[in-house]
């Protein structure tokens, strides 16, 4: 994406490639065949082609591959991209060289009739006249935008999505395509998805890439210092609304922000790491969008589940839960507003702290990504730091800790009682199959002795 706003220039036609079921169609004769070209072992080629032609069971059925790679297996990326590396070579050897043209376009005769009236007339000393004359050279281009000796090609691909930016006419444009389409049926044996593979206007419409849109930006009243305008041609990014509405559906029930009752059972701390992470990778991804303020929505949206969350876990009112963690928050950028919970580690240690948001929404499309990660710390953390933790997760005693198993989480709810023991509501509420315990709440369990019921050698507990 970085590529595409600072490279690509004065698109005029968007192209935008998808390969119909990639992964499932990709043929094996043609992967052993640039295997080859690259791998002199006949006994690794023999290897690989069996793989393709392994098959797989589907309620003990056998079915063969007659063709694709398994999609989501550690080797299909780098088969994938031995067959799309072939793509990338004719755009690069076939496309570009023929449709890259001309050093710069020629001038626009009516600019420069305009330009060089509104000379003539501020040497008069008709500067009403010339101002207006600069105004109307303002609203159109300075170099001809249908020049015929001026083509430009841009090509950007990422797994089997591609988009290239072109510059000329749409009849040349429906050539790429058709090229791109023929390269594929007959080098590679893979056909173009005419639903997904749009040809799209540049300053009118959208084209959809790595969940951005992007288009062309037009604005004849930004200038720069230099007094010229700064904005045509440029790339822009934006944020799509149907991905504010999907990122903001997990947390909203009927219109309005919920809690989440699966996250009422975790600490606070990992409520609110949680929340974060969540809020965090979404606005991340889209830095270089320069409607990132859009994105607000979204924090709203997840601020206020966030806070349900802690009321009902809790047992009280936003309201309070605003005024027991509600904090300001210093940052490179400023000073935020968040929620913040701390976690006291003894004298020697510093505090474990997660907050809920302190990132900007401000577009600069210079800015990186900020990778660093805060661990997300609580009761529902991995089984080995549960047991290094070292407090029993029923009576909060400290000692050395035993891992509680059973089979399925089903079995525990198998014959509906009401009256069920807090070991099981805990299992349930956290959908884990596991529960860290001392030795004594392990043996409670396992004798019947802990909330009354028993719990029986085939995994599920009964009532005594």
């Amino acid at each position: 994406m970085h590529e595409i706003t600072q490279q690509w220039r004065g698109v005029k036609w968007f192209i935008e490639g998808d390969i119909r079921s990639f992964f499932d169609r990709l043929d094996h004769s043609v992967l052993v065949r640039i295997l080859r070209e690259h791998i002199q072992d006949n006994r690794f080629i023999r290897l690989m082609d069996h793989l393709f032609q392994a098959g797989y069971l589907e309620d003990w059925r056998f079915n063969p591959t007659l063709s694709g790679v398994p999609q989501g297996a550690v080797v299909s990326p780098i088969l994938s991209n031995l067959i799309l590396d072939k793509l990338d070579r004719y755009v690069e050897h076939t496309l570009l060289p023929r449709y890259m043209r001309g050093k710069r376009r020629k001038t626009y005769p009516p600019y420069v009739h305009l330009t060089r009236d509104a000379w003539k007339a501020r040497k008069c000393g008709d500067l009403e006249t010339a101002r207006q004359l600069n105004k109307q050279a303002q609203a159109i281009p300075s170099r001809d935008p249908n020049d015929p000796h001026y083509r430009r090609l841009w090509y950007c691909r990422y797994a089997d999505d591609f988009l290239l930016g072109f510059v000329g006419p749409k009849a040349e444009g429906l050539d790429i395509k058709q090229e791109l389409a023929r390269f594929l049926r007959d080098e590679l044996h893979l056909e173009l998805s005419e639903e997904k593979t749009l040809i799209t206007h540049a300053r009118s419409n959208v084209a959809h890439f790595l969940g951005y849109e992007v288009h062309t930006l037009q604005a004849n009243d930004k200038h720069d210092h230099r007094g010229q305008r700064c904005i045509n041609g440029a790339i822009g990014l934006r944020v799509p609304t149907d991905v504010i509405k999907a990122h903001c559906a997990p947390y909203m029930r009927r219109g309005k922000p919920i809690h989440l009752a699966q996250r009422v059972n975790d600490a606070a701390y990992s409520i609110v790491a949680q929340y974060q992470a969540e809020y965090r990778g979404v606005v991340q991804y889209y830095r270089l969008a320069y409607n990132l303020h859009r994105l607000s929505r979204l924090k709203r949206v997840t601020e206020v589940s966030l806070v349900k969350t802690l009321a009902k876990k809790y047992k009280t009112s936003c309201t309070r839960i605003y005024k027991r963690m509600g904090t300001l928050r210093e940052t490179e950028q400023g000073v935020y507003k968040v929620i913040e919970v701390r976690v006291e580690r003894g004298a020697n240690k510093a505090p474990l702290v997660a907050y809920f948001g302190g990132i900007p929404l401000r577009w600069n499309k210079w800015v990186s990504i900020n990778e660093t990660v805060e661990p997300i710390w609580g009761k529902r953390s991995e089984i080995v730091q549960r047991l290094l933790r070292e407090t029993c997760e029923l009576c909060g005693a400290t000692a050395t800790l035993r891992a509680h198993h059973v089979r399925k989480l089903a079995d525990l709810t198998r014959n509906g009682q009401r009256d069920v023991p807090l070991w099981v509501r805990r299992m349930v509420a956290r959908r884990r199959k596991s529960l860290m315990v001392c030795q004594r709440c392990h043996d409670a369990i396992h004798f019947g002795r802990y909330d009354g019921p028993a719990f029986s050698n085939r995994g599920h507990w009964r009532a005594t």
